[in-house]
């Protein structure tokens, strides 16, 4: 069973919501039964502990759910497909970015991200307790993509790192954030802050010699003019948020082209996902910050490679 049929099993609910009061009425569950689970425990919660903080009676929680678990794989599915769109949108940033600039988006947008209640009671969930049955999306396969992505990044980056190499500086980056990222959100919010600051500043630390700014291969490139092949090339400003150059040999004025184009492959695997679990184009953009024109070729694209191979 692949991810996609996985979520979709995940997030099957017993009656769907058709109208807006049903749909407002399920996340008010999903959003109270985190809140208990993150109380009391998973094991020690109950449904009526949730219908409880959800101001509803347990009735109408199984209309939707048949039980306790299925409403944790509820939230599970829901955090699956947010934390992908959030891990997507860092994808796509520049390269070219410092690396505090690059760790730091990372840690600022889960920290953010993970203040929420879902991500954050399934996120300690999966750290913290053992249950069988719990969890059927996020598992060992689950962090080795996001090793496998990380490894990309790294070579990106570096390309003079092997393949081995590279995966193991992922390896030892997923681990160590995870557990001080997961140190931080036990902890208070003054508290919390503070273990942030030092997870960036410790994962700087650690890559710098890897894949830090002087390795970085795009800021070696030496700028030469387009018209002359000249090097006595001179920053000119900027114009529509592109860095314009002047030559000193021909006078000829361009704008900064070498930069990274298109989404990466993840990001497109990710509308098509989306796409495929029922989500509109307008809403992906929304979500992914892709154009709704780029997500409508995508899946155009895609239909025609299947058609194809057919």
């Amino acid at each position: 069973m692949n991810k996609s049929s996985q979520m979709s099993s995940a997030n099957s609910l017993r009656r769907q919501p058709k109208q807006q009061r049903g749909q407002q009425r399920v996340a008010k569950i999903l959003t109270a039964a985190a809140e208990v689970f993150a109380q009391v425990g998973y094991a020690a919660a109950t449904t009526q502990q949730i219908a409880d903080r959800a101001n509803t009676a347990v009735g109408s929680i199984y209309q939707f759910f048949p039980d306790k678990l299925a409403i944790f794989h509820a939230l599970e599915a829901e955090h699956m497909q947010q934390v992908a769109i959030v891990n997507a949108r860092l994808v796509a940033k520049d390269l070219r970015r410092p690396l505090v600039q690059t760790i730091g988006d990372i840690v600022d947008a889960h920290a953010q991200y993970f203040e929420q209640p879902i991500p954050r009671i399934v996120y300690l969930q999966y750290f913290l307790e053992s249950h069988p049955g719990l969890f059927i999306l996020f598992d060992e396969n689950f962090d080795r993509l996001l090793i496998h992505q990380f490894a990309d990044l790294c070579q990106q980056r570096n390309p003079q790192l092997s393949r081995e190499k590279s995966e193991l500086i992922a390896e030892v980056f997923h681990r160590t954030y995870n557990g001080l990222f997961l140190v931080a959100l036990k902890a208070d919010l003054a508290h919390r802050q503070k273990l942030y600051t030092e997870l960036k500043d410790l994962l700087c630390a650690y890559l710098n010699p890897y894949i830090g700014d002087d390795l970085l291969i795009l800021h070696s490139k030496v700028m030469k003019c387009v018209e002359c092949g000249s090097d006595r090339v001179a920053k000119n400003g900027h114009r529509h948020n592109k860095q314009r150059y002047i030559c000193g040999a021909c006078g000829r004025q361009f704008a900064d082209e070498y930069r990274v184009r298109g989404y990466p492959p993840q990001v497109k695997q990710q509308c098509l996902d989306l796409h495929h679990q029922g989500m509109s184009f307008r809403e992906i953009e929304r979500q992914t910050g892709v154009s709704h024109n780029t997500a409508i070729n995508w899946v155009r694209q895609s239909h025609a490679d299947v058609d194809s191979e057919a």
